[in-house]
């Protein structure tokens, strides 16, 4: 989840313009080509904290809290010194009293570029290409910038529309493939091939001079799909099954591709809209995320995000230079190599490392670590039709999750 650092300017469609900007930074967006088999059901097995047992009451009341506020549903894993807790609120489906299983797939979003960038950053250490490379050199027949790096692109700084609507630098919305709302969800089963959004976003007028600025967009990670499948020869899904999914046993982690069917045990995500006057509320479990090429598609659980960032964070996937690369915040977003580095404050411990995100409705999706990776909060949020803005409303679930898990209840800073 982010926040947008454009100020809009006070006209009824800026602001139209701004939320949907703001709901799609929240979350973020992307997924990969090929379709992925599933070769195993997720995995509901229940996990016993080693010292306590499921007995966290402070976390299943923060649970509870947050549901009664608005979500539909909420389900969290958390593993601490205490050992690891996953536990549940609200409902897995509107008009039933079932919780959402504390180990069922969902929809991520844009956590998904975190994956992406660790694959190139694999290929960067293996020499296959160089951070400082230019991209096109890589992708010819793109017509890129030759100015625009892979550097540049991992931390969102090549100036490239983002396919899905950006502002222009008179702070007008400039839209892009469908991405929100009622236009989104009539198109929500629509094919992308990830040169076609690609080609997209460079049809567009570059938002700014590479390296000059930085400005969140989902167009550099299906850049990074593309050249993650040039240079390896293989497709994003085989590649990320290969390095990342089969060595680290994330069994329940699917690459969707054209799938609009979540597998498996899931909560189900809702969108609310209006329409001639009046609220209209829409089951949005199934769609084709095949708009976020790379950059939020995946499907996942608490338990495989938990072992993904674990591991990333003990340096079991990059070697320790290009971790350090990774974590390093840049620029006014404080944006890494497909991270955020954020700071608690000393209440809290200090810093964390994280990737939130969300498609273009229905589901969130929140990954914490500390730097060693000893601490992690996982999540999915899904929406339902409560009248709270989605928008609005993760900021504040991301703060009291945050509080009870790494500030033992206390407020950061």
């Amino acid at each position: 989840m982010a926040t947008s650092p454009h100020v809009v300017k006070n006209t009824s469609q800026a602001a139209r313009a701004s939320r949907r900007t703001a709901a799609t930074l929240l979350a973020a967006t992307l997924l990969a080509g090929a379709v992925t088999p599933v070769t195993a059901a997720a995995d509901s097995r229940p996990v016993q904290s080693a010292a306590t047992g499921q007995d966290r009451p402070q976390l299943q009341k923060a649970l509870q809290d947050l549901a009664d506020a608005g979500l539909a549903g909420i389900q969290l894993r958390v593993r601490d010194e205490r050992g690891e807790w996953t536990g549940s609120a609200g409902v897995r489906k509107l008009g039933q009293t079932a919780k959402p299983p504390t180990n069922g797939r969902f929809w991520t979003g844009s956590v998904n570029k975190t994956l992406t960038a660790t694959l190139v950053l694999q290929l960067v250490a293996e020499n296959k290409i160089g951070l400082d490379d230019p991209v096109a050199d890589h992708l010819p027949d793109l017509g890129l910038d030759p100015r625009i790096t892979v550097r540049m692109m991992l931390r969102h700084t090549t100036g490239l529309f983002n396919y899905t609507g950006d502002f222009d630098a008179d702070g007008k919305w400039e839209p892009g493939v469908p991405g929100q709302g009622k236009e989104w969800l009539a198109n929500r089963f629509h094919s992308y091939q990830p040169e076609e959004l690609v080609r997209l976003a460079l049809s567009k007028k570059p938002r700014f001079e590479p390296g000059t600025d930085q400005r969140y967009a989902n167009t550099n990670y299906t850049l990074a799909l593309l050249l993650i499948e040039k240079v390896t020869a293989r497709s994003y899904s085989e590649e990320m099954q290969r390095r990342i999914l089969r060595p680290l046993g994330m069994r329940s982690t699917v690459v969707p591709g054209d799938r609009t069917q979540i597998p498996g045990p899931h909560a189900h995500g809702y969108l609310r809209y209006q329409e001639d006057g009046q609220w209209k509320v829409v089951d949005v479990s199934r769609q084709n995320l095949s708009l976020l090429a790379g950059a939020g598609a995946l499907i996942s659980t608490t338990r495989d995000l938990q072992t993904f960032v674990s591991a990333l964070m003990g340096g079991k996937l990059l070697p320790a230079p290009l971790l350090a690369e990774m974590r390093k915040p840049y620029g006014k977003l404080g944006y890494g190599l497909g991270l955020w580095v954020q700071d608690l404050g000393p209440n809290c411990g200090g810093i964390v490392y994280q990737h939130n995100g969300s498609p273009p409705a229905g589901y969130g999706a929140l990954m914490y670590s500390s730097p060693d990776g000893r601490k992690t909060l996982t999540a999915s949020l899904t929406t339902g039709d409560a009248t709270a803005d989605p928008a609005a409303m993760y900021p504040k679930v991301v703060e009291r999750l945050l509080k009870e898990v790494f500030c033992d209840g206390k407020t950061a800073r």
